[in-house]
């Protein structure tokens, strides 16, 4: 199995806590060992620390300097990555406006930024607010990659392993695998000729892999004192066919992803991960990522896919709008709106949702979208409908949206 991530959640401190950094990455590398030995390839170790807002003690001037200590206390410590967490849409909008600042500041650091206030729905001025740090991060460099360092988020709770929207919910320190788990949903849909079996297949396989990884993590934890949250189980894909979630969603229609059935075939897959029995931590759903899945990525380059089939599919089974190439110049007015749509559906459906947009300067919808990045596939840049919002969304008050009540 490929393990995309060990995530450890702490609370590191500012001035950042030299032995919280030194337990965390002693924890993830015995962990990191038990899993090589047994087989499995570890793909990046990371931490997660609470908001950052929250960490600062409302001190946005700070946050440059906590990226940096968190950066390089990783270093030191064995850990490849550290998100600063998100910014919540009731913080002060200077610690939206530092966000590009301190992922400039850095390599290895991600954030994220909370669409959605508790209770109070959609909030449009942290929409308005993200979409501005969106535009921000894509002229970081030349090719518009600072975006991948970035995400928005609805509805998501703390303990997601995945970056940038994990975040650690507070208490003791906590450690979660988010899997690389599509070539899974490949093998099961190849391999049967029916969908009961394909179901009974992919639940089997899932069950049997976190077993074994439950007890492999059990056994290297001991009796460290960090409480082991679960299995983000998700069918995240990897940039060829083997593991490609859009591979196993045409195995099931017989058609091309983005026509006619895929909704059906997403829907069928994330209720078959639904059925599965084991400890979860996060999303546990499908990733959409249009660049880090090569069928995917051929689907956006051909006219397939677009940012609204992806949305759709979204509302069965995925975590939201991953890696989306979009024109350099769209402007933070579009974006925001994309943004809204993704967080009606999140609050309306009752969900978890993010989006990574990543628009890439000096392109427009069409153009090649290539990178020299092991997990990116070449597609092209995807279309943007609309060029913002108007009417009464135009407003600055929050957008209620409640989940559909369930009737008798």
């Amino acid at each position: 199995m490929n393990i995309r991530t060990i995530t450890y959640f702490c609370e590191p401190g500012f001035p950042v806590a030299t032995e919280r950094l030194a337990a965390a990455g002693e924890t993830v590398a015995a962990l990191e060992a038990a899993l090589t030995d047994a087989g499995d390839l570890v793909q990046t170790t990371r931490l997660a620390g609470p908001p950052f807002p929250q960490m600062l003690a409302g001190h946005p001037e700070k946050v440059v300097a906590y990226a940096r200590a968190l950066e390089d206390l990783c270093f030191v410590h064995g850990l490849d990555y550290a998100t600063l967490g998100p910014a919540r849409a009731a913080d002060a909008p200077a610690f939206f406006h530092v966000i590009p600042d301190a992922l400039g500041a850095t390599q290895n650091v991600f954030a994220a930024a909370h669409l959605t206030d508790p209770g109070l729905g959609a909030s449009l001025p942290a929409i308005r607010l993200i979409a501005d740090v969106v535009r921000r991060c894509a002229a970081l460099t030349p090719d518009g990659f600072g975006n991948l360092r970035f995400a928005a988020l609805a509805n998501v709770p703390a303990g997601v392993p995945f970056l940038p929207a994990a975040y650690h919910g507070g208490g003791a320190p906590a450690l979660a695998l988010g899997l690389e788990a599509a070539a899974l949903a490949v093998r099961a849909c190849a391999e049967a000729e029916t969908v009961v079996e394909a179901r009974a297949r992919l639940v089997g396989a899932v069950e049997a892999e976190a077993a074994r990884l439950n007890r492999i993590v059990r056994k290297a934890l001991g009796k460290r004192e960090v409480v082991f949250s679960g299995l983000d189980f998700s069918f995240a894909p990897y940039p060829d066919e083997a593991r490609s979630l859009g591979a196993a969603l045409e195995r099931l229609t017989g058609g091309r992803v983005g026509e006619a059935g895929t909704l059906a075939a997403a829907a069928f897959l994330a209720d078959a991960l639904d059925r599965a029995q084991f400890k979860r931590a996060g999303f546990c759903g499908l990733f959409l990522p249009v660049l880090e899945d090569a069928v995917l990525a051929a689907g956006a380059a051909d006219g397939a896919l677009t940012v609204n089939d992806l949305l759709l599919y979204s509302s069965v089974c995925g975590t939201g709008l991953d890696t989306l190439p979009l024109p350099g110049d769209t402007p933070a007015e579009a974006l925001a709106a994309i943004l809204l749509d993704v967080a009606a559906l999140a609050l309306r459906l009752d969900k978890p949702l993010t989006a990574r947009l990543m628009p890439l300067p000096d392109k427009q919808a069409g153009d090649p979208a290539q990178f020299a990045f092991e997990f990116f596939a070449p597609s092209r840049v995807l279309a943007v409908r609309g060029s913002g919002l108007g009417g009464v969304l135009a407003g600055s008050a929050a957008l209620e949206v409640g989940p559909r009540p369930r009737r008798a």
